[in-house]
């Protein structure tokens, strides 16, 4: 059995077959993955979250009312409300913490299914990729939608006109936040948008990862043999994320306006972003969403790998390249 999996891992790399290129699902002591997953998508997302706010501020305001772009908001932001407006609503996206384990165990068990059924490589990774997305984003789209309201709080767009008060914790303002939206949506309130969410990141899950195989590939050729596998890895994720973030970006405008402003339809949504901004709607919130992607790409490829050489089966260990 060991042989085989050997055989088989070996067989998919390009540089000298001494050597594993992607460390699979069964080669690794899931006890010590998981904890440690669970901390670096934590870590992650404390340094890259004031990307998030700006980013969700950006696309929902018409045209350019409060924001010019990225370093326009990061200032205004800080300027006005300090560091606790560039970290509003972290401590819900804490939560995306529990998807994120979600999201790597089927990404990894869904490959692991495929590879067993010899599917091709590539379209391991666009299922895999698909599928990981789809099953995080059923658990965390009502921890994504307060969070979104949390972090307007304090712009001119407030749909639900709750006020920031410093009487108040963050945890009374979260829960006037829920009640208002049960009032106006009753429960599919929270879930509100699910479907542009699906249309928005399952694509780019999928492209991500597709994308990411895809750039590793061509940079094994282009870089010397004695090059860091765990570099040219990281270099593959952020292309790959730069790329799936420039083709989906209108899906991900249309999904943060539906979670926010509380629109009826994808339909809806997207006619009403055409007539505010034409072909705007290609570049609008662009800068700061590929700024956090291509961070994002790069830092948790950077600590996915790395756990996974961490983690890696005794049997294995020979086997790996840093």
């Amino acid at each position: 059995m060991l042989r085989q999996q050997l055989n088989h891992a070996m067989a998919t790399a390009v540089e000298t077959p001494q050597f594993i290129r992607t460390i699979e699902w069964d080669m690794m002591d899931k006890s010590k993955f998981v904890p440690l997953s669970m901390l670096s998508s934590f870590t992650i997302r404390c340094v890259l979250h004031p990307l998030s706010v700006i980013r969700t501020r950006i696309q929902v305001q018409r045209h350019d009312e409060v924001y010019k772009g990225l370093a326009d908001a990061w200032s205004k932001i800080y300027r006005y409300e300090g560091v606790p407006g560039l970290y509003r609503g972290f401590w819900v996206s804490t939560f995306q913490v529990a998807s994120g384990v979600l999201y790597i165990s089927t990404y990894e068990g869904v490959r692991h299914v495929l590879a067993v059924n010899n599917v091709e490589p590539r379209m391991k990774s666009l299922v895999a990729g698909g599928c990981a997305s789809l099953v995080s984003q059923t658990a965390i789209v009502p921890f994504d939608i307060l969070s979104q309201h949390l972090m307007v709080l304090g712009a001119i767009l407030n749909p639900l006109g709750v006020t920031l008060d410093p009487a108040r914790s963050r945890f009374q303002v979260t829960l006037d936040i829920a009640r208002r939206i049960y009032t106006r949506d009753g429960l599919p309130g929270f879930y509100r948008g699910y479907v542009a969410s699906l249309c928005a990141y399952v694509p780019n899950s999928a492209l991500w990862w597709t994308f990411y195989h895809l750039y590793q590939d061509k940079l094994f050729v282009v870089f010397p043999s004695w090059a860091s596998q765990l570099l040219i890895q990281c270099l593959a994720g952020t292309l790959g994320g730069f790329t799936s973030t420039l083709l989906t970006n209108p899906l991900d405008i249309v999904r943060a306006r539906l979670q926010v402003q509380g629109l009826d339809s994808m339909t809806k949504t997207f006619h009403i972003l055409w007539m505010e901004e034409r072909l705007r709607i290609f570049t609008k919130g662009l800068s700061a969403r590929m700024v956090q992607s291509c961070f994002f790409s790069f830092t948790i490829i950077l600590g996915y790998e790395t756990i996974k050489r961490v983690c890696i089966n005794e049997e294995y260990r020979e086997y790996i390249r840093w």
